[in-house]
């Protein structure tokens, strides 16, 4: 059995090594890159500290809170729990995807005018929880819409606003 010293100079220098890197190519937002990446890099650190994509927000950064959400080939995911490198060959969707040719999705147009924005720091994450809601269901119900929106916490409770723009948006 080695001693305590032994045991804290192996694991010092076992912290002293290399994080291996590997080039991934991603598609995100409908564009392709080639970064060069930590294995261990998420795909949240990837988004805002390589690509410059910072709607997705650091918040918990243990998948609790929805602030990093992304879409990943459509289903939304918490980017603060996803590697980088598992993200190859897969579509993903930021909110800086939303928009195109500078008009609001309907999504946001929606949000927007039933004031469901507050403070900002959840809307990216929301956004793109209620895209894939209707991207999968162009009429939920209201039980859909809340299940939708449950995984992405608001600090200022904008949930009813929440729900009237996307019950605006579902035709109700």
């Amino acid at each position: 059995m080695p001693d305590q010293t032994t045991a804290r100079s192996t694991q010092a220098s076992s912290l002293d090594e290399p994080t291996a890197r590997r080039q991934t190519r991603l598609t995100i937002n409908g564009a392709d890159y080639r970064v060069d990446v930590e294995t261990r890099a998420t795909l949240l650190d990837t988004l805002r500290d390589d690509l410059g994509l910072t709607g997705a927000k650091l918040g918990c950064d243990m998948g609790q809170c929805g602030a990093c959400t992304v879409l990943v080939d459509g289903e939304p995911m918490y980017s603060c729990l996803l590697l980088t490198v598992e993200q190859q060959g897969r579509a993903i969707t930021t909110i800086e995807g939303l928009a195109a040719s500078g008009e609001l999705d309907p999504i946001q147009r929606a949000m927007v005018e039933h004031d469901a924005l507050q403070c900002g720091f959840c809307t990216p994450g929301q956004a793109l929880a209620m895209k894939a809601l209707f991207d999968r269901q162009p009429h939920p119900s209201d039980d859909e819409i809340d299940r939708a929106l449950a995984g992405n916490l608001c600090r200022c409770g904008a949930y009813v606003k929440l729900r009237a723009a996307a019950r605006a948006l579902a035709g109700r």
